[in-house]
């Protein structure tokens, strides 16, 4: 019996896991698919937080997350989230998550829109929850958000956009 215990454990171990690349792989098709407030809300536990930091923001609640992202896509009106390496903690109902991020986007300013390169790591927590595993908090830290014609060692930053 205690093999199949173990067995058992490790085949939710590996579920869970598996769920959880799939919340966040649905995340980032809400952000590609024009920021889908109501999408990128459900994905959120009610009192879950997102920090974007100085860059992109802080918002508490699933309701001022889904505000935060009602409008996002007049600002950046291409993006393509590409997480990868991902590394998951897992502790009875809840883990972590770490996560890269690679985004190749386009930044619509005062001057137009502009191609620009985004990297950060994402570090996320996550509840299980009766409707499944959800978003407790993303907290998002940039290592470049810079324009694509100048490349993160000739402007790290976009103006306004420093960590």
């Amino acid at each position: 019996m205690a093999d199949l215990n173990a067995l058992e454990a490790r085949l939710r171990r590996l579920e869970d896991i598996e769920a959880l690349k799939q919340l966040k792989a649905q995340y980032c098709a809400a952000c590609d698919d024009g920021y889908d407030a109501d999408r990128l809300a459900s994905l959120f536990t009610e009192d879950a937080v997102w920090d974007g930091g100085r860059t992109f923001g802080v918002a508490t609640g699933r309701e001022a997350i889904r505000r935060h992202f009602q409008g996002a896509s007049a600002r950046v009106t291409i993006a393509r989230h590409q997480v990868m390496n991902p590394i998951i903690d897992i502790d009875g109902d809840t883990a972590s998550g770490h996560w890269l991020l690679f985004q190749p986007c386009t930044s619509a300013g005062r001057d137009g829109e502009q191609a620009t390169w985004l990297a950060a790591t994402y570090a996320d927590t996550y509840a299980r929850t009766d409707d499944g595993w959800l978003i407790a908090r993303t907290t998002i830290d940039v290592a470049f958000f810079t324009p694509y014609d100048r490349g993160w060692v000739d402007q790290r930053f976009l103006p306004g956009r420093e960590p």
